[in-house]
């Protein structure tokens, strides 16, 4: 598949797969909310998805005719106890019924904790992460940011399995060989700061075969990943440096500060899901604008469509 550079396109490939695969379908728990219901149907009408709606189907009615959506001709699952709707939801998808696992209006905890139900969750053995993925004027590709919003402050173990989930679901969006840029504050090695120390030690992991698909540097410091002139000043060669794909953070609260000011500062299109799951998993906030919402669950289709 060709790589995709706007999420325009990505769009455009999703439905392309609908068309040609049939539509996924998406296990939403506690479907309680009109703007939810929006999304959802948008995304239905462009040919991507089908839907399974659990929650309280009364309530759900009221929202349905506010938004003005026909929910009838969806999958309806009364559940009335939040925490149930998450179980119920969450049991679709491992069940093999539904293929996506998306959050209503329940609390995110009673959603997280159905996705790591040992009995009915998407477990998969290793780290569950999350990634923002970012369309930012100015630039001809994707950026994809982890984990600024699940993982706090992963050690190298989980940063190898991070940047492994990251890797994969920028794969789905067709970046072959995606390039990693390890970030830290410096573009050296310095025993002092630890996440140079874990930058430095997954270029190795790569190098030696341990994560796949892929290419990372790092250390390095944000101007040097996505700009060329930056790296060529401070005289540092790498196929990364510059070009980045994909930007590893060191901790969420690097991660969670970059993210928002791309969202801010630029002129930008952003949305995010989880992965590294059983099923891809599309977690998105009240406060997300029907666009976002629609491109993180064409986002899940994608990942769902290359397992």
């Amino acid at each position: 598949m060709e790589q995709i550079r706007t999420l325009d396109q990505m769009l455009e490939v999703a439905k392309k797969l609908g068309a040609e695969k049939g539509k996924k379908r998406v296990s939403v728990a506690m479907a309680e909310d009109a703007g939810l219901l929006s999304a959802v149907d948008e995304a239905n009408k462009f040919g991507i998805i089908d839907a399974t709606l659990v929650g309280n189907v009364e309530k759900m009615k009221v929202c349905a005719d506010e938004a003005k959506v026909d929910i009838s001709k969806y999958n309806l699952i009364d559940e009335k106890s939040e925490a149930g709707c998450g179980t119920v939801a969450v049991a679709e998808v491992s069940s093999g019924k539904a293929d996506i696992y998306m959050k209503g209006q329940l609390h995110t905890d009673h959603f997280l904790r159905a996705m790591l139900n040992k009995e009915v969750g998407l477990r998969s053995g290793k780290v569950i992460s999350h990634v923002y993925f970012h369309q930012v004027e100015g630039y001809n590709r994707i950026f994809f940011i982890a984990d600024a919003a699940f993982n706090t402050y992963p050690d190298l173990k989980s940063k190898a399995d991070i940047l492994q989930n990251t890797v994969n679901f920028a794969r789905a969006l067709g970046v072959e060989t995606p390039k990693v840029a390890c970030l830290a504050a410096v573009e050296v090695v310095n025993p002092d700061m630890p996440c140079t120390l874990e930058a430095s030690a997954l270029v190795q992991m790569c190098a030696r075969g341990q994560l796949k698909n892929c290419i990372v540097d790092g250390p390095l410091a944000l101007d040097n990943a996505i700009n060329e002139e930056a790296a060529k000043i401070k005289k540092i060669t790498s196929p990364v440096a510059g070009n980045a794909d994909i930007l590893l953070v060191p901790h969420i609260d690097a991660g969670n500060m970059l993210a928002k000011a791309i969202v801010y500062f630029s002129k930008n299109e952003t949305a995010g899901i989880i992965v590294g799951a059983k099923a891809p998993i599309v977690l998105t906030s009240r406060a997300d604008s029907p666009r976002s919402k629609m491109l993180s669950i064409a986002a899940a289709v994608m990942v769902s469509s290359a397992k």
